[in-house]
């Protein structure tokens, strides 16, 4: 991080020293973390209360393991800053970091495909290994050093924690964006204030928390194409995000990916190939380059034209942003990540999160890579639907019939009309199995699969499905998912989104990316 004296940090905050005695106030905080796992010499824990722990409690042991001092709300007996709220404080801290910035700040959201769009850009502007380059010069092809959320941090605990990764090299701070309510992306972009706003699409996620529905869903989407000061990104084949240009200030230019014609940086000749994966002539300022995706699935499609129409608008060379989306991987667990289990079974792990949009494109890719194996789809309750929630279950049920998926487990009370709907297909040669928890979902698959069937789970990420993903792998795999080895910002996942984990901290809104 761009480091600050402890002096200089009580003062972002507005707090004070306590417990210092011995302490150099000029001495520097080189990290900000909230888990006491990850603290290093030189960091500043911020011990936030939580639903089943208090980071208070942990505040000796962070300390003691290098820590330079806390970030509480009340004396905890070692080196501190005392504040009347750590969040609060940990957000005055960004924004203090924040005025020292020299790096363009970009910000990501949309209703799915946040987090996979916010990779590939930081494999566009960075190159390979880009993002820890410590000159600020970028990898092969990149624009620059770049540093992006971890996970899906993009709440008002995740943002901070990565606006303050940035170093003075850094040319580049992407930020991954969610809200579930109308003045949420608001409140982000005055901290973050972002130069780049991309909006992918508006789909259903959240919608039981929006009054107006989808299209309160598209007013708070649009705050960060109001707030972007120099280049908004839009989605020119979504209907809710396109008519978004007319919200953005003067002083920004407006870009369009999409398919369609009108759009500055589109997509022809769509091709998948048995791997699930997408080949596309990438079109922009009038150069056409072919390139075939590393990511599963047709809906990657529009998240690489996102992530190219943006870098390209900062500057880097269509070619270029070709070469780097075909280079890309999994960067973030549990979206597409496929795994094959020492008996041969395929697993699509897309666990994280899911909303009726999300489904249908998952189901797509299921159809997509099963081969000459049995197609298996394993899908849990959507959450936050609203009133609509019962229907849109009831209308999973009959997508996956209509679509000719040979199995459906269901999993959970949630999903029982799911399992209903689709028996009541008549015209549905498939079987369809309702379950009520995610070890009867284990048991009943692992008597059933076979090598060479491919397994695709998915639901919300309240329900924890990646455990029956887990249980099917139940040892060594070989696969294509984002492992820990492969990470490139440093940080271990299982500490930073793993639910089977007990969090130090867990932040006023859960973890630290929580909404959609």
């Amino acid at each position: 991080m761009i480091a600050l004296s402890l002096a200089e940090v009580a003062a972002a905050t507005r707090g004070r020293l306590a417990d210092c005695a011995g302490v150099d106030p000029a001495a520097l905080v080189t990290s900000v973390v909230i888990d006491s796992r990850q603290v290093a010499p030189g960091s500043l824990f911020v011990a936030l209360p939580g639903e089943r722990v208090d980071g208070h409690d942990f505040a000796a042991a962070a300390v003691g393991s290098g820590a330079l001092a806390v970030l509480a709300a009340r004396p905890v007996g070692v080196p501190a800053v005392i504040v009347t709220d750590p969040a609060v404080g940990l957000a005055a801290l960004a924004a203090s970091v924040r005025d020292r910035y020299t790096a363009t700040v970009i910000g990501v959201t949309g209703s799915a495909g946040k987090t996979t769009t916010k990779d590939l850009l930081a494999d566009l502007l960075g190159g390979p290994d880009g993002d820890s380059a410590a000159d600020g010069s970028g990898g092969p092809g990149g624009l620059g050093a770049t540093v992006a959320a971890v996970g899906s941090f993009n709440n008002e605990i995740g943002l901070p924690l990565t606006m303050l990764r940035a170093e003075p090299e850094t040319r580049f701070v992407v930020l991954e964006m969610g809200a579930r309510g109308i003045g949420h992306i608001a409140t982000l972009c005055a901290l973050a204030r972002p130069q780049v706003g991309l909006v992918l699409n508006v789909g259903s996620a959240h919608v039981g928390e929006y009054a107006d529905g989808r299209r309160g869903i598209a007013v708070a989407k649009g705050e960060l194409a109001e707030a972007a000061s120099e280049l908004v990104v839009l989605n020119a084949d979504d209907l809710l995000v396109a008519p978004m240009a007319a919200r953005v200030q003067a002083s920004a230019k407006v870009m369009l990916f999409g398919t369609g014609a009108g759009a500055d940086v589109r997509a022809e000749r769509i091709e998948v190939d048995a791997a699930g994966r997408a080949a596309f002539d990438l079109l922009a300022s009038g150069e056409r380059h072919r390139l075939r995706l590393g990511l599963i699935g047709a809906h990657q499609v529009a998240n690489a034209l996102a992530a190219a129409a943006a870098a390209i608008g900062l500057g880097l060379a269509p070619a270029d942003a070709a070469a780097a989306l075909e280079r890309a991987r999994p960067r973030s667990r549990w979206r597409m990540e496929v795994t094959t289990t020492p008996g041969g079974v395929v697993v699509l792990n897309d666990a994280y999160n899911a909303n009726p949009e999300s489904m249908r494109a998952a189901l797509a890719a299921l159809l997509d890579i099963r081969g000459d194996g049995r197609a298996w789809a394993v899908l849990g309750p959507m959450g936050e639907l609203g009133a609509g929630a019962a229907e849109a279950h009831r209308d999973l049920g009959r997508l996956v019939a209509s679509l000719g998926v040979p199995r459906l487990v269901a999993v959970g009370p949630g999903a029982l009309g799911m399992h209903e709907a689709a028996r009541e297909d008549v015209g549905w040669a498939g079987e369809s199995t309702w379950v009520p928890g995610v070890d009867e979902a284990v048991a009943f698959l692992g008597g059933q699969v076979r090598p060479g069937d491919v397994v695709l789970v998915k639901a919300s990420r309240s329900f924890g499905l990646e455990a029956v993903a887990a249980g099917l792998a139940a040892g060594p795999v070989t696969g294509s998912g984002a492992g820990q080895e492969d990470r490139k910002d440093g940080v271990a996942g299982a500490a930073i989104e793993g639910t089977e984990y007990t969090w130090n901290t867990v932040g006023h809104s859960g973890e630290p990316g929580t909404r959609g």
